[in-house]
């Protein structure tokens, strides 16, 4: 082995690779400040790290703010973030598979209002919940709405009612 590099030098990491890894550490901290209570609460952090986060909500001015991102990045490295990683992702996947029920439930409205009694059927058919009487007077009140140019407070009920059914029992992933 070469004298001028000691096997020591090969076990240690770069400063290159510990910038990555902070700025890694600081992004992730700048993702907590944005998460809600509730959604921080699902994480688990120590009282430190929450403590630091919550400050940093309460800042509104631009360079503070910053300065105590950087503070939460430093407080993350003292802590293992591979479970704080896992329920960030663990959120992002929830939210996205929120969005897709809500749009999977929007095509179904909309499909509802647009074709009536055929996809009403399929969702009788689907959801033994399903109020058929309750579900025909707001299509066509939904329907009357939407002609005349007005507010879609009935298109908005039928969503809470498929949402319901949802819940009951899910709905497949779009009309026929």
């Amino acid at each position: 082995m070469n004298d001028d590099f000691p096997e020591d030098a090969l076990d240690e990491i770069s400063k290159s690779q510990r910038k990555r890894d902070a700025q890694a550490l600081q992004a992730l901290g700048q993702r907590l400040i944005g998460l809600k209570r509730a959604q921080l609460d699902q994480i688990p952090l120590s009282d430190r790290v929450r403590e630091a986060i919550e400050g940093a909500q309460r800042i509104t001015q631009r360079i503070a703010r910053k300065r105590e991102m950087q503070y939460v990045g430093k407080l993350l490295r003292d802590v293992d973030a591979g479970p704080i990683e896992a329920a960030v992702a663990k959120l992002d996947a929830t939210g996205v598979n929120e969005r897709l029920r809500q749009h999977r439930l929007e095509q179904w409205r909309d499909a509802l209002i647009e074709a009536g009694d055929p996809v009403l059927q399929q969702l009788v058919e689907v959801s033994a919940a399903a109020d058929r009487q309750q579900l025909r007077q707001l299509l066509m009140t939904a329907r009357r709405e939407r002609d005349r140019g007005k507010p879609p407070a009935a298109a908005r009920q039928l969503f809470k009612v498929l949402r319901e059914l949802d819940g009951i029992d899910e709905l497949p992933p779009e009309p026929a």
